[in-house]
């Protein structure tokens, strides 16, 4: 592995960590697509700020682009409030139109300069070891990692510092607002984050490969906790594992590294629909299977029970009469008597079923439930 192969990882996987952090909250506040119009509603911020200082590498380009998010935010909320319109209608309304408002300034004014819509959507990880910072004629690695290391650094401390605070405006605005922790002010906070996330992360990925991270992680760990710490920690985890894995997949078939860490990121998500232990498909599927089995089970219980003892007892208590009172194939009411014998609810006594202690205890219980 060579060092700038290296550095790319490295890059990635801090941007990545960054990303998935303040990601968390807007899976859980169902903000997700919030964090897709952000990303491409700073657009005119960044036509602005370059502008104002004509310089690319000016880091008045992330506080105008940082605004814009913010404004982008405010917007929405403005548009949702009339009641008019649900959250993501209004998403879909501001975002394309400040995107566009960036791309036609693009066009008009800024034509011959290199800030354009394929760098901003696409971005180039590649080139990260090749932009270098130096300080004292010492070379210390790769602009975007410096830059980006310190949004890591931010949103952690944030985190750190408003974790209780966060996590109860979250789950419980009402309360968090009766108890004075201005779930308004963190709100801004938060969409503050993601905004400065996002454009600082555009020249290293792209908004395209931002969106991906911001969300792809976070939800997969929703998928897999129920824990708001460790779905942190998980978040950060599947990013880091997704950069590093998206990175040697472009590697292995010679494509976008960009491409590819969102690709990873699909992925790993869709194995967690699939097998996570307790939201998974294969997961509802085994216990939607058990309920089936569990519900038959208890149904024989509380048919034994109900004729036990009585003229019909002789008749009703034969496996066969089984198919025919409950319309079960053959197989499955053999595997169901079998379940129920394996169980200690029900004995077989000369071709007929007869309950047990514990089966008469199933058969009351299931009756009180209903």
């Amino acid at each position: 592995m060579t060092v700038p192969q290296l550095e790319i990882q490295i890059v990635a996987a801090v941007v990545s960590v960054a990303c998935a952090l303040p990601g968390v909250f807007l899976i859980l506040r169902r903000m997700a697509m919030m964090s897709d119009a952000i990303s491409h509603a700073i657009l005119p911020g960044i036509v602005v700020g370059f502008f104002i200082t004509e310089s690319l590498g000016s880091p008045f380009l992330i506080v105008a682009a940082a605004l814009t998010g913010l404004l982008t935010v405010s917007l929405v909320e403005v548009i949702e409030r009339t009641h008019l319109v649900k959250e993501d209608a209004a998403i879909g309304i501001v975002f394309p139109i400040l995107f566009s408002i960036g791309i036609i300034l693009i066009a008009r004014y800024a034509g011959d300069v290199h800030l354009d819509t394929d760098a901003v959507l696409l971005g180039e990880l590649a080139f990260a070891p090749f932009d270098r910072l130096t300080a004292f004629g010492w070379d210390l690695g790769p602009r975007s990692l410096w830059t980006m290391g310190t949004v890591l650094v931010l949103n952690a401390v944030f985190l750190a510092l408003f974790y209780k605070e966060l996590k109860l405006a979250t789950f419980d605005a009402g309360l968090a607002a009766t108890l004075g922790f201005l779930p308004g002010v963190l709100h801004y906070a938060l969409m503050g984050l993601v905004s400065l996330t996002a454009v600082t992360a555009f020249d290293a990925v792209g908004s395209i490969l931002v969106v991906a991270l911001m969300i792809g992680p976070p939800a997969t760990a929703y998928l897999l906790t129920d824990r708001l710490a460790v779905m942190l920690a998980l978040s950060a985890g599947i990013g880091a594992a997704c950069a590093v894995g998206g990175y040697w997949l472009a590697h292995a078939f010679d494509v976008s590294i960009a491409g590819s860490m969102a690709t990873a990121t699909g992925l790993v998500f869709g194995g967690a629909v699939l097998f996570a232990p307790d939201r998974g498909v294969v997961a509802q599927l085994r216990r939607s299977r058990d309920q089936k089995r569990r519900f038959a089970e208890e149904l024989l219980a509380i048919h034994l029970l109900q004729h036990e003892g009585t003229a019909s007892a002789d008749r009703e208590s034969r496996v066969q009469h089984l198919q025919e009172h409950f319309n079960w194939d053959a197989d499955f009411a053999d595997a169901t008597v079998r379940r129920a014998a394996r169980h200690g609810t029900v004995r077989r006594r000369n071709g007929h079923l007869v309950l047990t202690e514990s089966g008469r205890s199933l058969a009351q219980q299931a009756l009180e439930r209903t």
